[in-house]
């Protein structure tokens, strides 16, 4: 009976979370549509942070549909980010049925908070990260050599590489919903606070540019958010114990 149960639940579960995917799915594909009708516009924004390092300030293309390809990648790129809240909602969705009533009036605090983390790693990598970064990479061994970096090669890079920093600053975000859950306590937090330490240095050095810099860049605010994410597994864990029945 037990069992019967347990597959019931599960194959609910997976269910709920099929349609909370394709939810997603559909929503970036509304969004990417979007984005593309503005693709010219975003690829001349992406191209800033190397531009000034490139001759003539051009990136190259080696295939005919290159530079087709390149318009679709920015589009699913800014589907990505122009649709955030509401993929952050379609999360939400899914573990709301885990926690207690009083947290579930937590929603819309998610929703703004995930997407201006997402925006912030976002605008940190673009900002920040990238114009280092190809500052120093370009410009390593002197100005003999002339780089010549394709399209595709580019805007794989910058949009992977920004979504990613977009991700891992959502990091608080994540560390709070599993306090939530109960899956893991302030406590375990501090206590692992070394092998974080070693984790994100990893992390970081896997995601980012091939250099201490960038690597450094990344590391900093992981760390920052890391400590903030302690104090708040904290402060929900105390909102839960007022919210369980006496």
């Amino acid at each position: 009976m037990n069992d019967d149960v347990t597959t019931e639940t599960l194959t609910s579960h997976l269910e709920e979370l099929r349609t909370r995917v394709m939810n997603c799915a559909y929503i970036i594909t509304l969004g990417s549509i979007l984005g593309y009708t503005y693709s010219d516009k975003l690829f001349e924004a992406l191209r800033v942070p190397i531009k000034p390092y490139l001759p003539d300030g051009g990136l190259v293309f080696t295939n005919p549909v290159d530079k087709f390809a390149a318009f679709l990648r920015i589009s699913i790129f800014a589907g990505i980010v122009l649709t955030c809240p509401f993929w952050l909602y379609q999360l939400w969705r899914f573990i709301a049925p885990g926690l207690y009533a009083k947290e579930k009036k937590y929603s819309l605090v998610f929703i703004f908070s995930g997407s201006f983390l997402f925006c912030t790693g976002l605008s940190f990598a673009y900002f920040l990260v990238f114009p280092l970064a190809f500052k120093f990479l370009l410009n390593f061994g002197g100005t003999v050599d002339k780089p010549m970096i394709t399209i595709d090669e580019y805007l794989s890079f910058i949009t992977t590489t920004s979504v990613v920093f977009g991700a891992m600053f959502e990091m608080p975000l994540v560390l709070v919903l599993l306090g939530m859950m109960g899956i893991i306590e302030q406590k375990t937090l501090r206590e692992s606070r070394r092998y974080a330490v070693v984790a994100l240095s990893v992390v970081s050095a896997v995601v980012t540019p091939p250099d201490v810099l960038s690597m450094f860049l990344l590391l900093v605010p992981m760390m920052i958010l890391y400590e903030l994410s302690i104090v708040l597994v904290g402060f929900f864990a105390e909102q839960k114990q007022h919210a369980s029945p006496k």
